[in-house]
Parts: C-alpha cells; sequence; structure tokens
C-alpha cells in the first residue's frame, strides 16, 4: 500500500498527534498559553465573563491537546471542560490541569447539548485540518450550537500570507537519539501546507504527515458569516497588537448572531 493510499484511510490527524508528538514539541511552554488566554478574556465584552452558575462549566477548550490552555484557564479561577480526538493528549491533560472535565471526540460532531457554553476556544491552529472546507464549516456549525445566546469563540489560527511567504522548505535536528528530518511544502495550489516528519534512530523508523488548510483572514470571516458567528475583533498575536501581513498569528473573536 502506497503513502497516499494509508493516508487515506487513516486521516493524518487520527495518527500523528500521539506520543511521538508530545517528544518532539517540548518547547509549547506555559507561558505563551498563558498569554492566549489572557488575550481571551481581555478581549470579551464586560458582561459576558466565561463564568457558569454553581459548579457548571461555561468554558470549552477545543482542541485541547496536552492541557497547558486548560491549565492556564484554572490558574485564573476557570474549570474548562477540554476536548481533543487524541487519547495519548488528553492523558498529558490531566497531568497539565487535575480535576479538570477532559472529553475524548471529533470537533465536527460535539457530544454537548445546545447552548451549553458562554465561551468556546481554539487555539493553536486547531483547525482546517479537514480535507474539505464544507467540514471546517461544520466545525463552526457545532460551535455555535453548543453556545449560548451572545455566547463568544475565539480562533486562534496561523497566518496564511506568512506561511505563504515564510516557509521554511526543511530542517533537521537530533531528539533523545532520534534524527527528526520535517520537510515542508505548500500543496492543493497553495491551498494548504504540508509538513512531512520522518523519525529515525535505532530500532526507530517512522513517517508522520500535518496537513493544515491555509484560511487567509477573509476566507475565516466567510466561513464565519456562513454559519452566523459575528466576527467582533481580530489581534494579529497574543499581545493583542492588530493584524498584519507580518503578523505571526490571526486570531478572530465571534460572537453568537
Amino acid at each position: 500500500m502506497t503513502d497516499v493510499e494509508q493516508e487515506a484511510l487513516v486521516p493524518w490527524y487520527r495518527s500523528w498527534f500521539g506520543e511521538e508528538y508530545l517528544h518532539l514539541y517540548p518547547h509549547r511552554d506555559q507561558e505563551e498559553a498563558d498569554r492566549a488566554v489572557a488575550l481571551v478574556l481581555r478581549a470579551i465584552p464586560q458582561g459576558h465573563p466565561p463564568s457558569g452558575e454553581g459548579n457548571a462549566p461555561r468554558v470549552l477548550d477545543l482542541g485541547c491537546g496536552a492541557g497547558r490552555h486548560l491549565r492556564a484557564f484554572r490558574e485564573v479561577g476557570i474549570d474548562a471542560v477540554g476536548m481533543d480526538l487524541s487519547a495519548p493528549l488528553l492523558r498529558q491533560a490531566r497531568s497539565a490541569a487535575p480535576g479538570c472535565h477532559r472529553v475524548r471526540g471529533d470537533m465536527r460532531h460535539l457530544p454537548f447539548a445546545d447552548g451549553s457554553f458562554d465561551l468556546v476556544t481554539s487555539f493553536f491552529t486547531s483547525f482546517g485540518y479537514f480535507d474539505s472546507d464544507d467540514e471546517d464549516r461544520k466545525v463552526l456549525a457545532e460551535v455555535r450550537r453548543v453556545l449560548r445566546p451572545e455566547g463568544r469563540v475565539m480562533l486562534d489560527f496561523l497566518n496564511a500570507r506568512r506561511v505563504r511567504e515564510s516557509l521554511e522548505p526543511r530542517d533537521e535536528r537530533r531528539i533523545g537519539g532520534k534524527r527528526v528530518e520535517q520537510v515542508r511544502r505548500l500543496v492543493d495550489g497553495g491551498r494548504r501546507v504540508e509538513k512531512r516528519i520522518r523519525i529515525r534512530g535505532e530500532g526507530v523508523e517512522e513517517d508522520f504527515v500535518e496537513r493544515v488548510r491555509l484560511y487567509d483572514a477573509a476566507d475565516l470571516a466567510a466561513l464565519f458569516d456562513a454559519v452566523g458567528l459575528v466576527v467582533e475583533s481580530r489581534f494579529g498575536d497574543y499581545a493583542g497588537a492588530p493584524p498584519s501581513p507580518s503578523a505571526p498569528r490571526e486570531i478572530l473573536l465571534a460572537r453568537q448572531g
């Protein structure tokens, strides 16, 4: 079976976000997560705090990964619910934010009732993974469904223009006695960025792939509008700087329309 046939059977996001992912990216630091969460809480209009009645959690961190943003929320007194498809990452999240609710699931089919949350967050490009724009639109439609009236969603995405202009084709490093080669390229007519990861060591020969849709700001705004989410604010980094061609991020705050 060829690599292409194998990837068609098992989508890349089901196989990549496991133990090797955790080993390769230990530098994803807590300070960055703290700044991202602080931006969200500053950006939400007064009178719409993400705090629940009684013990009911009202914040969902979608694609929570290893839990560093859950920890950041907890440190400011908010027990967010974390959801991810990866069991290994959710186990790590249990250590990062003990006691936080964690749910395993597919973001296209959120296992929550309508109007469950005041705030849904999606940090560090946990979006644009699927083969079709319709599937990404389904994710946002599900987010809108689980938001309460006037609820907010914060989508922290990459700056597609900057990625296209500054893509590093290849790098190589050694991690824990293993040689890790990463090869990047634009595919699908520049609509996606692909990274192939080759891991080699004694008795180890593994290959993984990441593939993310490069949505420009106008594309994201159109997706939001299509599902009834109204964009209120845009930022270019976690300090709250305005968006620009050279900004590292494209961060959108929207409310349920």
